[in-house]
C-alpha cells in the first residue's frame, strides 16, 4: 500500500527527491509521521482590502492574517483512519508571530484519483490538489476546484470569494533543509497571502494523529 501522495503521482513520485519522497510517504502503512521545524523567512499579506478574507480564515485555521519575518513554525504530518474509514494525514502548521500562535489546518485524503484537503478546522472548505514534480526533485502544488459543505448544504465555492495557492516544495542538500514557498491568490484581488522559509524534519511511529490535529468534524463528501 502507498501513500495517498504517491496514489495521487502515480510513477511520477519516484521523480521527487528521495527525501521529498520520505516526506510524502508518510502514511499508515509508513507508520511514520512527519514533523518538521524551522523558520519562515517571511510572511507576507495582501494590500488592507483583503484583511476581511485574512480575518475570515483565522477564524477556522484557514489563513494567517499577520505578515511578519524570521517567524518559528513548525508542520506535523500525521496519519490517521478517520471515522468514516478514510486514510487521513494532518497538515497543521504553526506560527510564531511575535509571540501570537496562528494556525492553518489542513487534512489530506485520497479521492478518485487524486488528493482532497479539507481546509480548517471544520472541514467546511474541500479543494482539489494537483500534484506534480518541477523537473528538479521538487514538489509542485496547486489548488483547483473548491466545494463548501456545511450540514445538508453542500455547493461549488466560488473562486472569486476565495483563493488558488500554488505551493513549491525543495529538498536543498548543501544546506539539509527543506525549502518551502507558498502563495495565495484572488483571481478578482490578487494576492492575499503567501510565505517562504525553511525546515528540517524529524520522522516519527505513528499510526494515529494526536487529537489536537485532528478537525472538529470530518466531512463526508468529497
Amino acid at each position: 500500500m502507498t501513500s495517498i501522495f504517491e496514489q495521487a503521482m502515480g510513477e511520477a513520485f519516484a521523480d521527487l527527491h528521495p527525501m521529498l519522497q520520505r516526506r510524502f510517504g508518510v502514511g499508515l502503512d509508513s507508520g511514520q509521521a512527519c514533523v518538521g521545524t524551522g523558520v519562515m523567512t517571511r510572511i507576507r499579506t495582501g494590500p488592507w482590502w483583503t484583511a476581511p478574507f485574512l480575518q475570515l480564515g483565522r477564524v477556522r485555521n484557514v489563513l494567517v492574517p499577520d505578515g511578519g519575518t524570521d517567524v518559528p513554525f513548525t508542520i506535523e504530518n500525521y496519519p490517521y483512519r478517520d471515522p468514516l474509514g478514510r486514510e487521513t494525514v494532518t497538515f497543521v502548521r504553526e506560527f510564531d508571530v511575535r509571540g501570537r500562535s496562528r494556525r492553518f489546518d489542513a487534512t489530506m485524503v485520497a479521492h478518485e484519483g487524486r488528493v482532497v484537503d479539507y481546509l480548517g478546522t471544520h472541514q467546511h472548505l474541500a479543494v482539489d490538489l494537483d500534484l506534480r514534480t518541477d523537473g528538479a526533485g521538487g514538489l509542485l502544488l496547486t489548488s483547483g476546484a473548491q466545494r463548501f459543505y456545511e450540514g445538508p448544504v453542500g455547493f461549488p465555492f466560488p473562486l472569486a470569494l476565495s483563493g488558488r495557492a500554488r505551493l513549491h516544495e525543495r529538498y536543498d542538500e548543501a544546506a539539509d533543509v527543506f525549502r518551502i514557498d507558498l502563495e495565495v491568490v484572488n483571481d478578482r484581488f490578487g494576492f492575499l497571502f503567501g510565505y517562504a522559509g525553511t525546515f528540517t524534519c524529524t520522522w516519527v511511529p505513528a499510526d494515529d494523529a494526536p487529537a489536537r490535529l485532528k478537525p472538529v468534524r470530518h466531512e463526508r463528501r468529497a
